[in-house]
């Protein structure tokens, strides 16, 4: 049990714990901010804002004693990947090469609405950089440890990427919701390895401004919490929406397994758990269909020259690349440079290919409320081969994008929440749709949470 955790599940149970004065803000504050000092929290943080935090508590703590509302976050420690504009902080998305890089002016929207919701901002989190991998490893300033994981045993493993210091915030108990990216999973990958709720949303719903990219056309905004009731309020503050949640139960639902790519090559412990599941669900009443969807197979052929992440990349890095190779990681570099390859005719083609492709895939999934699959096929590998094997390091950060991925590229949304037994390393079941059913998901992610734990009503 996390020092900020302490008794309280989520965020949301914080924030009512502070709304009836059983505990206050600055209290919980100092509880997250121990968390941060812990080994569980190693290298997640690149730069800390305890004064700002506790300012921000502090002062939730001052309205709500004189009457004033509550906002949603309540002062609770929200962690951001260093990708996102802060005031006063400089954004060097965990690269040497932009060590030297000016404080920026403004927060970026992202940020403007959660610091306006009442979020106190601990720090900037560690990740790949420049967002490149699945794996989490970071050359130039460690990788975080994985909490989820920690907990567990001691073999210190993958903390899952590219948002891994703010996947371990939470799962150390340092920090209730961290705000990330997702183009390839970034947001789902760790959130599945460490145990937590990932929530992928519709690109188009939440601002990318002030955001150091990677992929235009793929990058999201979202963020990771504890609980999928967490994802719903965060996402409503960063989207700046209401969420209409579709209170039905499981035999009601009619939910779809893709049997095309999503299964294939499962670790035992993901199938076994996937399989629970799944057979949980049917007991429970939930009709569900096993689907093929050969248009999964031909993803692969549509990115083989690297796709949208290497021709947006290499357009936004070839000139600091030129100047500052050194100053890379090798391994993010070699990717970046895949770009020079594409031409303009080539990422015109990529497009429109898209295009169809999305279109087949919405048409096969319409007749469903969501998809269920793995989140991804493998629970956290140890971390020590990958940091000097680069032909393990890419095999491994392939297998982790190819699940997530594929809502990407589907211009869709997605939540990961965890599905294994106590006591097991960490598995993601992922409920997934097309663009725009973020409510459905959410909806059906509620009630398969539910399901798990064991709730009445589920």
């Amino acid at each position: 049990m996390s020092l900020a955790r302490h008794e309280l599940p989520d965020l949301v149970a914080a924030r009512e714990a502070i709304a009836s004065g059983r505990r206050s803000a600055a209290d919980l504050m100092a509880r997250s901010l121990a968390a941060a000092d812990t080994p569980a929290c190693a290298g997640a943080y690149l730069r800390c804002f305890d004064g700002l935090a506790r300012t921000t508590a502090a002062a939730v703590d001052a309205q709500r004693a004189q009457g004033a509302p509550l906002p949603p976050l309540a002062g609770l420690a929200v962690s951001i990947k260093d990708l996102f504009d802060i005031a006063g902080q400089p954004t060097t998305a965990a690269s040497a090469s932009l060590a030297d890089v000016a404080p920026a002016a403004a927060d970026c929207p992202a940020v403007a609405r959660l610091r306006a919701a009442g979020a106190a901002l601990t720090g900037h989190t560690n990740l790949s950089e420049f967002a490149f991998s699945g794996v989490g490893t970071n050359p130039h300033h460690g990788t975080p440890v994985n909490a989820g994981t920690l907990a567990l045993e001691p073999t210190p493993r993958i903390p899952g990427g590219s948002t891994s210091g703010g996947a371990t915030t939470v799962a150390a108990g340092a920090a209730w919701a961290a705000l990330g990216s997702d183009t390839g999973g970034s947001i789902r990958i760790p959130a599945a390895l460490q145990g937590l709720v990932g929530f992928k949303n519709t690109q188009r719903l939440t601002p990318l401004d002030g955001c150091i990219p990677l992929s235009g056309t793929l990058d999201t905004s979202c963020l990771i919490t504890p609980s999928v009731r967490d994802a719903v309020l965060l996402h409503e503050v960063l989207a700046a929406r209401r969420v209409a949640l579709l209170v039905r139960p499981l035999r009601l639902l009619r939910l779809a397994v893709p049997t095309t790519l999503m299964l294939d090559d499962l670790e035992p412990a993901v199938a076994q758990a996937f399989d629970e599941v799944l057979r949980r669900l049917r007991d429970a009443g939930a009709r569900i269909d096993e689907i093929e969807l050969p248009p999964l197979q031909r993803l692969a052929a549509l990115n083989a020259q690297g796709g949208f992440a290497a021709a947006e990349s290499w357009a936004w890095h070839r000139a600091r690349l030129a100047e500052r190779a050194d100053r890379y990681d090798a391994r993010v570099a070699m990717r970046i440079r895949r770009g020079q390859a594409i031409g303009a005719a080539d990422y015109l083609d990529l497009l429109q290919a898209r295009r169809a492709w999305i279109a087949e895939v919405e048409a096969a999934i319409a007749p469903y409320d969501a998809m269920l699959s793995p989140t991804v096929p493998m629970v956290a590998p140890p971390v020590a081969p990958l940091l000097t094997d680069d032909e393990a390091f890419f095999a491994t950060n392939a297998r982790l994008l190819r699940n997530p991925s594929v809502v990407n590229f589907l211009d869709g949304c997605a939540l990961s929440l965890p599905c294994q037994a106590p006591g097991q390393l960490p598995v993601g079941l992922m409920v997934w749709a097309g663009a725009m059913a973020d409510d459905r998901v959410l909806s059906a992610s509620l009630a398969v949470e539910a399901m798990l734990a064991g709730r009445e009503g589920a």
